[in-house]
């Protein structure tokens, strides 16, 4: 059996397991990344982060993500937070910032204080005002991917919404043939937003999303007509910054800022 170093590593309650692999000699398969992530036998986390070196000039390491199931997923935004903040020490010592490959484009993180603020990709397939019966009655819903494929529900009360089941419900829907997560959003006031979220690949509600708050945030704007930036209240607990620039219907330099912190570090044979 291998010896795996890591470090458990936490977004704002979003939890990762962040492994060193620059060096490319670890090949994990699903099945061991799953159970890396199982929160009984393994270390537990919603998913499992890889640094990889980086084959483009513009990129100082490239950023593998897996959700807890083993499954390869396009991005993760509190994740992208995580793995800036564990590539702190290894980016070159004259960088202000970090830039970092996804399958989802170019990443650039950068510190501000204790927190990280990342750049995310421009919003892609953004659907408003939708509505459909999954089970419970008709609902409206918008949609918008982040990165990441992600549903919007407006609710009254978020501590209310039936975020499991119903977001089950919503993210194996046949509306959504390659999934997606679902986000259940109280609007409090014109500035904070609550909102707690089913995550595909993880199955379960999560303490956080950070590319579910940044779609959450968006759609809030583009429906709502709130300003920019938001705050939206997690189920953490932790307070994320959501900030873009509107441009005719889209949106240009989404930003999202918050925690991203070290919990432990040690190792564990596969």
């Amino acid at each position: 059996m291998d010896s795996l170093p890591f470090v458990k590593m936490s977004g704002a309650g979003n939890d990762f397991v962040v492994i060193d692999n620059r060096s490319l000699d670890h090949s994990l398969t699903r099945e061991q990344i799953a159970q890396l992530c199982d929160r009984h036998f393994g270390i537990g986390a919603d998913g499992l982060l890889a640094v990889e070196p980086s084959d483009k000039a513009e990129a100082d390491f490239r950023m593998r993500y897996y959700n807890a199931d083993g499954g390869e997923a396009e991005m993760c935004g509190n994740g992208a937070r995580c793995f800036a903040r564990f590539v702190h020490p290894l980016r070159r010592a004259d960088a202000e910032r970090v830039h970092f490959l996804t399958p989802a484009g170019l990443i650039t993180g950068e510190y501000v204080g204790d927190e990280v603020r990342i750049n995310l990709t421009a919003p892609t397939e953004v659907k408003l005002r939708q509505r459909a019966d999954f089970g419970w009655g008709e609902i409206e819903y918008h949609f918008m991917n982040t990165g990441v494929p992600h549903a919007v529900v407006f609710v009254p009360d978020a501590e209310q919404a039936e975020v499991v089941a119903h977001g089950r419900a919503i993210r194996r829907s046949s509306i959504f043939p390659r999934g997606t997560n679902v986000n259940f959003v109280q609007v409090t006031d014109s500035a904070k937003l609550i909102v707690r979220t089913y995550e595909r690949g993880v199955e379960d509600e999560t303490l956080a999303c950070g590319t579910g708050v940044v779609a959450a945030a968006l759609l809030t704007h583009l429906v709502h007509h709130f300003a920019l930036p938001l705050c939206v209240k997690v189920r953490g607990g932790d307070v994320l910054t959501i900030d873009a620039k509107p441009d005719g219907g889209a949106f240009r330099e989404v930003t999202l800022t918050g925690p991203a912190t070290e919990v432990f570090s040690g190792e564990i044979r596969i």
